[in-house]
């Protein structure tokens, strides 16, 4: 295939192209999170089920830390591929790497000392506590495998190979699966068996993965100036930062909303905790729609190719719209199921009430979602970055303050009532930004 069809083949082809190995990479990903949740509540219970859902919300926020530092590096890299200017292209690389390397290491280190006292903030039921601090501490120790994973699937991503993440997280995914059935069934390490089923499986495709980008590098002529780089890391900084936003909006307004839905007890957290599992897969697809539109619009723009930008928007709509409809199906007719596959035949009607409840509410609205990724990831992709931050507050805004406002007073439906009233207000935001045309200059 031509190693540049972001620039010259059909926007709608190209993007499918693109996005399919991102996609199916991503929903494997979700499998680490996945198989700790399934697991960990039909072999332990449901409480460590809702002790693990008590972190998640937490760990979320630094994945999008790792996602958005990711993409936004990878824009820089994009548009010196598109360009050929390789050598500037590996200078890029070789600066995001180390410099997110560091980050994570700091991040590491705090995550490991503030576990406990972040968990008392959030309004932790008393008995989770304990289970939910184990697993973030082990997950921390993690977290350099996690941003130099993510950083390097990014890269790979701007270079238009995403197949090599894919077919490294099915292997690491396959893998974590394994460790989590023998840790927690068969050695009953409990919620501390899961954590660490994710941290080895994630160092193995870090690792690798950072193996694999070497090669890949060597078929590229030109050699970076310098293997890290102040000004080029001041560059990125004003892409990485903004998207790490928007990564992370969605991501710390669930942790905050989590204190709100904490307080309703260990059950319906672990409700709550299993249909959060359930959204992070199905929106999948969206979010890979829009990193997709990041690197084929900065690639195109690199390229001087602006009207391309626009069909490869009207392109990514029709996906969204295709796979919005697929998931409120699914949604709609399986929610008992699926939220069974968590909690098993066991789990109390509090819990089944809250996880069915949540799904069969916004199976209805993720479309929304999908216009709003796609819409940020051409705005992040062309550096267009002040509505698209100021549209990310907006959301997380509506959600926090929708949640402890009406939660409380009228019950835990209120939590998920607010999630697509945040997502509409962003896209407005961001909407009216592209039509703008800004993005263009």
């Amino acid at each position: 295939m031509d190693k540049e069809y972001l620039i010259n083949a059909d926007p709608l082809k190209a993007l499918v192209i693109f996005s399919l190995p991102m996609m199916l990479g991503n929903l494997f990903q979700q499998l680490y999170t996945m198989a700790d949740s399934v697991i960990v509540g039909r072999f332990v219970g449901e409480k460590a089920l809702a002790s693990v859902g008590a972190s998640y919300s937490l760990t979320t926020v630094f994945i999008a830390v790792a996602i958005g530092g990711g993409i936004g590096a990878s824009v820089a890299a994009s548009r010196a591929f598109g360009a050929r200017e390789y050598g500037k292209m590996k200078e890029a690389i070789f600066t995001s790497l180390i410099s997110f390397l560091a980050i994570s290491i700091a991040l590491a280190a705090f995550g490991w000392l503030a576990s406990y006292k972040i968990m008392s903030a959030l309004n932790t039921p008393a008995d989770v506590i304990e289970d939910a601090v184990s697993y973030l501490r082990i997950y921390f120790l993690g977290m350099p495998f996690l941003f130099m994973y993510n950083v390097l699937s990014a890269t790979f991503n701007a270079l238009g190979r995403s197949k090599v993440p894919l077919f490294l997280l099915v292997f690491s995914s396959l893998l974590n699966v394994v460790l989590d059935i023998w840790m927690v069934a068969s050695l009953e390490m409990g919620v501390e068996g899961a954590a660490w089923a994710t941290l080895i499986a994630q160092g193995i495709s870090a690792i690798v993965s950072f193996s694999v980008l070497m090669k890949v590098l060597r078929g590229y002529e030109g050699r970076p100036e310098r293997l890290w780089s102040g000004s080029l890391l001041l560059s990125m900084s004003r892409i990485a930062l903004p998207s790490i936003l928007q990564q992370s909006t969605v991501s710390i307004g669930m942790m905050l909303v989590q204190s709100v839905v904490n307080s309703f007890g260990s059950e319906v957290l672990a409700g709550f905790s299993a249909a959060m599992r359930v959204e992070s897969f199905v929106v999948v697809p969206m979010s890979a729609m829009g990193n997709a539109m990041s690197s084929y619009t900065a690639q195109n723009l690199g390229a001087g190719r602006k009207d391309r930008v626009v069909q490869g928007y009207h392109a990514a709509y029709m996906v969204v719209i295709a796979f919005a409809v697929l998931i409120c199906l699914l949604l709609e007719t399986s929610h008992d199921a699926i939220i069974s596959l968590f909690i098993g035949s066991s789990g109390t009607a509090a819990a089944m009430a809250a996880g069915t409840g949540y799904l069969t509410f916004m199976g209805w609205f993720f479309a929304l979602i999908g216009f709003k990724m796609s819409t940020d990831g051409l705005l992040r992709g062309a550096g267009d970055m002040t509505m698209f931050t100021v549209a990310n507050l907006v959301n997380l805004s509506i959600r926090v303050a929708f949640a402890f406002a009406f939660a409380p007073r009228y019950g835990v439906e209120m939590v998920w009532v607010a999630v697509p009233i945040g997502w509409a207000a962003n896209w407005l935001i961001s909407g009216l930004e592209y039509r703008r045309g800004r993005w263009r200059r």
